[in-house]
């Protein structure tokens, strides 16, 4: 059986569920984020991108409704006992055979929590859901239940995570050794992925951005990659991953002689990374962090490209992001607590001159100062 986490760690986060769930009021929840069934059972698919789902109960009862593709793989990756497989045809109706079951488990007229946001669950998925379970049973929108659990992190998810950051600062290197004149990125990409594979690590849930002179400026994936200039600048975000938990690191290498406007644009965004890493501790809150980096870009005269997020949580992910919430932007209100893991970087976009800056790591929250994972460049890299 292919656990990364033992059968006493997995009874504990649904017995955690279990308490949110009497809370709440609720009798079960149904769950259709990968990343849920990862953490509450160790059930690892990409097969999400068809109807899948799982119920659990405020009784402590699971049961998982999937493919047939998915019937072995669920029961050798996870602790779910109770696989139920729905039929592939035309005109199929999975959501006939999810009500079949929740029968079945006597959740006629009970109040059942639904996992709404989840990228496992379309539009059209949705409205089928409702519509079968429309006088069966009492639903709400329950997508935060399980997600605010997965915040704070286990010792064992921390070794993950710590592991994680270990990797993405080896694949760092190898970007910083390969990002020269006359490469094309396609293959520095490559070379990265490669080393993140050969530490047994996982591709990253996001394609990475990455981009050369005025791609630079693009902070999100685009097809095409391009040769790197004698006078040039590379966008790196890219991230690690271990058993589902990520890494991100983020930063601009320059090759040729950087500018003084290019060295002032980093010391910015080094210096402001700082304040936002020394506002990452418990008590604070996250709109605390994002606050710091407002004042830090401010005082160096960036105040104007300041973005309107600058990072976010994270922790297991599956495609299409490894962005978790809660994001870091204005007035977020949610506390600090040691144990979460948090993305935080520095983007400066200047359309004007046509120059990109940014630096960002990655942290864990602690009783006292946070501590990174991953290492961005405390200097401008110059090749």
């Amino acid at each position: 059986m292919s656990l990364h986490f033992s059968r006493q760690e997995f009874a504990g986060r649904q017995q955690r569920l279990q308490g949110a769930m009497s809370r709440d009021g609720l009798d079960g929840v149904l769950l259709f984020r990968q990343e849920s069934m990862y953490y509450l059972t160790g059930y690892d698919t990409s097969g999400y991108t068809m109807f899948q789902a799982m119920y659990c109960g405020v009784d402590g009862r699971i049961f998982l409704l999937t493919r047939s593709a998915d019937r072995l793989q669920s029961a050798m990756t996870s602790v779910i006992e109770d696989i139920h497989v729905w039929e592939d045809r035309d005109g199929a109706d999975p959501t006939a055979d999810l009500k079949r079951v929740l029968k079945q488990y006597g959740c006629t007229g009970k109040r059942l929590g639904v996992e709404y946001h989840a990228y496992g669950l379309t539009g059209q998925c949705a409205r089928m859901v409702d519509a079968a379970l429309d006088g069966f049973c009492f639903t709400r929108d329950s997508s935060d239940l399980v997600r605010e659990l997965r915040l704070v992190k286990s010792p064992a998810e921390l070794d993950y995570v710590r592991k994680a950051g270990e990797i993405s600062d080896r694949a760092w290197k190898v970007a910083v050794s390969g990002s020269v004149p006359g490469r094309f990125l396609g293959s520095v990409y490559g070379e990265m992925m490669h080393e993140i594979m050969s530490a047994d690590g996982d591709p990253s849930a996001s394609r990475w951005p990455m981009g050369s002179g005025e791609d630079a400026l693009m902070v999100r994936y685009h097809t095409g990659k391009g040769h790197i200039g004698n006078d040039d600048q590379v966008q790196h975000e890219f991230a690690a991953a271990y058993r589902h938990y990520h890494a991100a690191l983020m930063s601009v290498i320059v090759t040729g002689r950087p500018s003084a406007v290019q060295q002032d644009m980093f010391r910015a965004c080094r210096d402001t990374l700082d304040a936002c890493m020394d506002a990452l501790r418990s008590g604070n809150t996250v709109g605390q962090v994002y606050q710091a980096h407002v004042d830090g870009l401010t005082t160096a005269g960036y105040g104007h490209a300041a973005l309107k997020a600058c990072g976010y949580s994270m922790g297991i992910s599956y495609p299409p992001t490894w962005m978790d919430w809660p994001m870091i932007w204005r007035d977020h209100p949610d506390l600090l607590q040691p144990g979460m893991v948090f993305f935080i970087h520095m983007i400066l976009l200047d359309d004007s001159t046509g120059l990109a800056m940014s630096l960002g790591e990655t942290a864990i929250v602690t009783d006292g100062a946070c501590e990174p994972i991953n290492h961005a460049p405390g200097e401008l890299v110059v090749n």
